[in-house]
Formats: C-alpha cells, structure tokens, sequence
C-alpha cells in the first residue's frame, strides 16, 4: 500500500529539483559520449573505424542492455569525463561479459590516472562475479605526462589479467589499433587475442624506440602489425579482415566458451511493482533535512511490490525486509528517519546474520546523517552497538549492492555498506550526497573548536573572520558531497536516474549471480554485547 500523493505540492517540488540534478547529470554523461570531441571523432570516421561505444554495441547480443559503469570517471578532474575508457555489462551470445572499450578520440586511448583507476574497478567486478572479459583495445598505452601517477599501480592491470584465466573466468582481447608498450601485455596476458587486418598494431616499442634502442630500421606491420602476429609470432589467434569481422568472430569465441553461471537462475514468473516507477522522482525531498519513508521506494522497485518487513516495530528508524528484485530473492535494510540508534544497529546485525544463513544477497538503501550522538546515547552503547552492524556488514559473504538516494554521512555510510566495504555495486541518486558529516555541521565544530582555542589563549575572536571561514568551508564540503564529484573519483559506480534503478539492480543482480552466492556461516568478529 501507497500512502504517497503525487498532487501534493511537496512531491511536485521533489520532482522538480530531481529533475533539475538529472539534467545536470545527463549533460554531464553527454560529454562523456562526445569522447574527444567532434574533431577527433570526424577523424576517427575519416579512417573507417568504430566508436567505442559503436564497437560494444556490434558485439553485444541485439536488444539487450548494457549497464554501463563509472560514466563519469574523471569529472571535475583534468582529465575529459570518462576516462578515454568505456566499461560495461552486456550479453554476449548468451553470456553476461564485462567489456572494456577504449576510446580512441581521447587522445589516442591513451591511459590517464583515471583510465587505469576505471580499468581496474572493471577487472575487480568480472573478478567477484565471475564474468567473462571482453577487452575491445585501440590504445596508445600510458599518457607520458601522467606516468609518475601510472607505472607503478598500472602493473596490477597485467596481474588482474593473470590472476582472472587462472580463476578459470575467459579473457578475450581484440585489437583494432595501437597496443603498444604496456598496452602490448593486454593481448599477451588474455587467452583469446583478435587482430584486425592492416589496422592492430601490437609492439613493446614502435618503429622510432627501436631506432633508438637498437638501430634497427623496421616499420609496423613487420614489427607488430596483424598479418605477422598471426603467421610469425602467433600472438594472433584470429585473423579479422575489418572491425565487424573481429567482433563477429569475439561473438563465435565466446559461443564456444562453454560457460555456465554459478548462481541460482532467477524465479520462472516475475511481476512488475504495482507502481510506477515514475513516481521515484517526487519522493526524495530536495532538502535532504526533511525524512522520506523508503517503503515508498521500495514498493516501485521490487517485484509486485511486495516486501515482508522484519521487526516492523522494533528500531523503526531502519526498515528491513525481505523480497525479490527481476525473480532474484533480496534482503533489504533500508534508512527510514536518517539518524540509526541502538535498536536499529542490533537490528541490522541480526538481520544481516539471516540473510548469510539464507544466502540471500543484501541491498541497502542510503538515507542517513549517522549513529546518534549525545550522552544519553552513548550512556547507552551506541558505539558498540554502531560497532556490531558494521561488524556484521564487514563480514557479511553474501553480495551487497548499495544505492545512495539522499544523505549517507558519517559511520552510517560504513554500517550501509559505502564504498570501503566492498559492495559488489554502488550506485547513486542525482539527489544523494555523502561526507564525513553535513556541510553546516562540519563548518559549526570547525567553528567550535576554533573559538575555544582562542579562548583557551586569552585572545578576542574575530566573529566576521569566522562566519566567511564557515560559509567557505559549507561551500567546499557541499560541492564535495555531491554525487558527480564523488562518481568522478569512482566512489560508486555512475548517478542513475531514480527510474532506472529496478532496471540497475535487476541487472546487478543477474551478474552476481554469476559466483556462487554462499553467506558466513561465522566467522564474524567479536559482537560487544
């Protein structure tokens, strides 16, 4: 049951203002896909190559989604939005992969700080969900200004590689372009390599490193171009007469992989919500001050909007429950009031205790400012009691996803499962924001502590300095909060519109399902009780 009215004026005004960050988002993504820019896209045409994003399409299964992951790397870096790298989840004859794309109108492919950073969450997600790999390569290997930030970590990328085929998960390149120098290793380490005819170019040092190393005259094609790779060196293993062909023929290689997900399949039959998902805009309100009741999310994403809440009148600040996403089952700890007090965090921790007995994946919803403070509430253990779920949510085996629909601040983004507890996808609202505590907050203890310092040495405080100190310091905080910031430092995994999210999550949940979902059967910490 409903209790939300879509002609109050306070939904239209939600609505409203989340329609407004969406706009902001969706030029913010648009950027992304306008790669290098009209230019270098034109000349990328003019030698009769692909897009990037053209490629994934090519190779992926007709009509069927791609869930495209961490869009807005790099923004407010810079770097050009999206990292010269597309990421993604797709079909491929059948088959769920992880894809990576570079693009080449971004200064060759080249590799910044943010490409490897965005390549190496993408190997972390086929790793932990046992996904094929699918690297669609055209890159000039590693942006030399920027290779102080890229050596010395970019080796994991070779390790990732290696570490994949010998957990048994495929890993296929093709090349349409420049693999050169570290880039070179891509084709080298993955266990199925496509080369296109006159266009890959695969080489530890081009034409002129090795004039200067060695003296030695040579020219592409005889050191790494594709006709010699697959008839002299054998790095090639196929043969492609142009793009199409080389995606064609990754399709075939990954029809023959015999893979076989290791999850449960979801349920045969599977009902919509009995509400539409169009009314998620007006919920979240604009000031994220003000509480919304997340059973209202809730009832627009899960299957026929059924959710069997857990402790219902127990710790009511943080909904729990059970219920099923796309047929898969799910577990759900939802922030209802913001704030988590003791009752919610022994509820939390009981209920995550379930879900790995019952190895049900567990999905938190993000609405909340902390762990309550004050001396009746530590008098009474929040501290431990905080300690306990986030015990419980650090040792938790079953996969996590996490959504962050407004405020997720403070040790209550840890106890929700942020980012530093490996959630195996986190994604965000346009409305969410995230920090160590609020903007207002964080300026007022600065404040605080200023003014007590100053009194501490006898001197006057200069109550004009202090108020531009705190509107300079709310500014910072509150730009820094903001869910594109935080998505372009790959702090989750992209800013999706709130109507996507059953979509997301459906998806999310399918590939998950592609490991074995198995919970702790113990091996918590020690619960201080």
């Amino acid at each position: 049951m409903t209790l939300l009215d879509t002609a109050d004026e306070e939904y239209t005004a939600n609505r409203a203002t989340m329609l407004s960050r969406l706009a902001e988002v969706e030029a913010a993504h648009a950027t992304a896909i306008g790669g290098g820019g009209p230019k270098y896209v034109e000349r990328h045409r003019g030698r009769g190559k692909l897009l990037a994003r053209e490629r994934i399409e090519l190779l992926l299964d007709p009509d069927t989604p791609f869930l495209e992951l961490s869009p807005l790397a790099a923004w407010g870096s810079d770097y050009p939005v999206g990292a010269s790298l597309v990421t993604g989840i797709g079909v491929v004859e059948g088959t769920e992969c992880l894809v990576t794309a570079s693009d080449p109108t971004v200064r060759g492919g080249a590799s910044n700080p943010w490409t490897l950073k965005k390549a190496l969450r993408a190997n972390e997600i086929a790793f932990a969900n046992r996904l094929p790999v699918i690297s669609l390569v055209e890159s000039g290997g590693a942006d030399l200004p920027s290779q102080k930030e890229i050596f010395i970590p970019g080796g994991a990328l070779f390790r990732d590689l290696t570490r994949l085929s010998a957990a048994g998960i495929p890993t296929i390149a093709v090349v349409f372009g420049n693999s050169t120098a570290g880039g070179a290793y891509i084709p080298g380490m993955s266990d199925h390599v496509i080369m296109v005819k006159e266009r890959s170019k695969v080489f530890l040092g081009g034409p002129p490193l090795v004039k200067m190393a060695t003296g030695e005259e040579s020219d592409d094609e005889s050191l790494g171009g594709a006709d010699m790779h697959a008839r002299v060196s054998g790095l090639a293993d196929y043969y492609a007469l142009d793009e199409p062909d080389a995606l064609r023929t990754a399709r075939r290689v990954v029809s023959r992989l015999n893979w076989r997900k290791g999850g449960r399949a979801p349920s045969a039959s599977i009902e919509p919500p009995l509400y539409d998902e169009e009314e998620l805009l007006g919920i979240v309100p604009g000031d994220l001050r003000t509480p919304f009741d997340p059973r209202e999310v809730i009832a627009r994403v899960v299957d026929g909007s059924r959710f069997d809440e857990f402790k219902p009148l127990y710790g009511p600040s943080l909904a729990t429950g059970w219920a099923e996403v796309h047929g898969y089952p799910v577990g759900i700890l939802a922030n209802a009031q913001g704030v988590l007090f003791s009752a919610e965090s022994q509820k939390a921790a009981q209920f995550i205790q379930l879900a790995n007995q019952r190895d049900i994946p567990l999905l938190f919803l993000h609405n909340t400012t902390g762990y309550m403070v004050g001396k009746e509430y530590e008098q009474a253990g929040i501290i431990k009691h905080g300690a306990m779920m986030i015990n419980a949510v650090a040792n938790s085996r079953v996969p996590h996803l996490s959504v962050l629909m407004g405020a997720s601040y403070g040790a209550g983004h840890y106890g929700m499962c942020g980012r530093a507890f490996d959630p195996r996808f986190l994604f965000a609202w346009p409305s969410a924001k995230s920090a160590v505590m609020g903007p207002a907050q964080l300026a007022g203890v600065l404040s605080i502590v200023a003014r007590q310092s100053a009194a501490a040495k006898g001197l006057p405080y200069d109550d004009e300095a202090d108020a531009a100190l705190r509107a300079m310091v709310e500014q910072q905080i509150e730009s820094e909060s903001l869910p594109m910031f935080l998505s372009g430092r790959l702090y989750d995994d992209g800013v999706i519109d709130p109507r996507d999210t059953r979509t997301v999550l459906g998806l999310c949940l399918s590939a998950v399902h592609g490991a074995p979902v198995e919970g702790a059967r113990g091996g918590f910490g020690v619960f201080r009780m």
